[in-house]
């Protein structure tokens, strides 16, 4: 009876150190991978940054909207949701030109390389001034534009290593 016991943890076992082996020789795949899903993390990092910077937003906001022939009359960051993995960043926007350079913009905003989700749109005519409605901004737009930042997980604390001396 003894026998047949540990001959059953005998195969037990065998079967373990089978299964390590076949995942070793997959070590070096693991690698590749983890590499490969590195490299890939890198080329996404423009996309999501890992920080918020409303000063280069602003700008790069601002930037497209004078490209587009838009007036930006207001700018109001919102309060930022976290989520899991990253962070919702809401801006408030309030613009002003015509409709067609308000969709130039929203183009420009398409192809920016950061995420930026346009949001809460909503376009009012101008009144007609002593113009006659002839005046070159005929409306006003408020939108919310949303921007993403990527959470980095906390690394564990390197344990500190520490000489101690021996007291007798």
């Amino acid at each position: 009876e003894s026998i047949a016991q540990r001959e059953a943890q005998l195969a037990t076992v065998q079967a373990e150190i089978q299964r390590g082996l076949a995942t070793a020789k997959r070590l070096p795949e693991f690698r590749r991978q983890v590499r490969d899903l590195e490299a890939q993390l890198e080329r996404l990092r423009p996309v999501l940054p890992s920080e918020k910077d409303v000063a280069d937003l602003l700008r790069r906001i601002q930037g497209m909207a004078t490209q587009s022939n838009l007036a930006i009359r207001g700018f109001a960051p919102q309060a930022v949701a976290t989520r899991q993995m990253y962070a919702e960043w809401p801006i408030g926007l309030q613009i002003e030109g015509t409709y067609h350079t308000l969709g130039t913009f929203l183009e420009l905003v398409s192809k920016f390389p950061r995420i930026l989700n346009v949001t809460g749109m909503h376009i009012k005519s101008k009144y007609a001034g002593k113009d006659g409605g002839t005046s070159a901004n005929s409306i006003t737009a408020e939108c919310t534009a949303t921007t993403f930042v990527l959470i980095e997980p906390k690394k564990a604390a390197a344990p500190v290593a520490t000489t101690g001396t021996r007291t007798p």
